[in-house]
C-alpha cells in the first residue's frame, strides 16, 4: 500500500515538474527525426521519452541512452503480427526514412522477451542521430504472490512509468 501512494504521488509531483535541463540541439534533432518518421508513414503512434534519461534530466546530468516508449496501433501495412506499435516495426520505418533522406542507415538489433531470463520484453536498439535508442511499446508488470517474475501486458502511459524506477 505504501508503494502504492508513493508511486502516485511521485507520479503527480511529475506531471508537474518541468525538466531543469532543456534538451541539446543533439537531443531535440533525434526528437524532431523520430516525430518525422511518425509523421510520414502516418504510425499514428505517440512517443515518450521514458526512463534514465528522464532521470538524469531531472538531476541535471548527460545521457547518452535513449528509451522511446510507442503508445499506437500497428502500422498499416502490418501483416498479421501484432495489433500495436512495437520497437522492431517502428525501427524499421527510421531505417526506411534514413534511406529515403539519403542518411546514412543502421541496422537494429532485436532482443527478443525471454521470461525464463527475467527478458519480459521485445526491445529494438538502434544507433540514430548519434544516440543509442531503445524502443519499446507502454506495459505493465504484475507478480504473483509466489513468483518474482511479471506477467507483462500492454498499459497506459501512467502504469508504464509507474514501474520505472526513475
Amino acid at each position: 500500500f505504501f508503494e502504492t501512494c508513493m508511486r502516485r504521488t511521485f507520479l503527480h509531483w511529475m506531471k508537474t515538474l518541468p525538466l531543469p535541463q532543456a534538451p541539446s540541439a543533439e537531443e531535440q534533432r533525434l526528437f524532431n527525426f523520430l516525430l518525422a518518421v511518425n509523421e510520414k508513414y502516418n504510425l499514428q503512434s505517440t512517443l515518450r521519452v521514458a526512463g534514465g534519461w528522464v532521470r538524469d534530466r531531472m538531476l541535471g546530468t548527460e545521457s547518452h541512452d535513449i528509451d522511446i516508449a510507442l503508445d499506437g496501433p500497428a502500422p498499416p501495412d502490418d501483416e498479421g503480427g501484432e495489433n500495436f506499435m512495437t520497437g522492431a516495426k517502428f525501427a524499421e520505418y527510421i531505417q526506411k526514412y534514413q534511406q529515403a533522406q539519403g542518411e546514412e542507415v543502421h541496422g537494429f538489433g532485436v532482443v527478443k522477451a525471454n521470461p525464463g531470463q527475467s527478458k519480459h520484453l521485445e526491445t529494438a536498439t538502434s544507433k540514430v542521430c548519434g544516440f543509442e535508442i531503445d524502443l519499446v511499446h507502454l506495459r505493465k508488470e504484475d507478480y504473483a504472490d509466489d513468483s518474482r517474475i511479471p506477467t507483462v501486458s500492454r498499459a497506459t502511459p501512467e502504469e508504464d512509468a509507474s514501474r520505472r524506477d526513475l
